[in-house]
């Protein structure tokens, strides 16, 4: 309940709230990273290693620009950066909690394409990327 409760604070457009095989869905898109970062923060207070097997959380935030700087937002360890949009592609380089990545393009919900402070282009996961 606390988190639907916090998506439905957060002002998300186009949120969905569904269930289906005992697993509850929340998505939806937001201009504002700290709209995305109530609900995750939501999941974090009741599973905070946010391994939940029965949730899915799908905010985005949308219409970054080329060109943005983005802050690594991990909570303790380094983003990697891969060579395919997926857990399952090369890292090919990494960035520091707290360091500055540039948005190349916010090619899913998921993987933004990113470039670090070393020039290193990939993509990162857009739930540790904060504008």
């Amino acid at each position: 309940k606390s988190v639907v409760a916090a998506a439905e604070a957060a002002a998300i457009s186009k949120l969905t709230i569904t269930e289906q095989d005992g697993i509850l869905y929340i998505a939806g898109t937001s201009t504002k990273n700290e709209a995305k970062d109530a609900v995750w923060n939501a999941l974090g207070e009741i599973d905070s290693s946010y391994a939940a097997s029965d949730i899915n959380i799908n905010v985005q935030v949308a219409g970054l620009a080329v060109g943005t700087a983005l802050t690594v937002a991990t909570e303790k360890s380094n983003l990697n950066i891969r060579k395919e949009p997926s857990t399952e592609g090369a890292i090919i380089g990494k960035a520091a909690k707290g360091e500055f990545v540039i948005l190349v393009d916010q090619t899913s919900d998921e993987w933004w394409k990113v470039k670090n402070s070393k020039g290193e282009e990939g993509y990162a996961y857009s739930r540790y990327l904060k504008a």
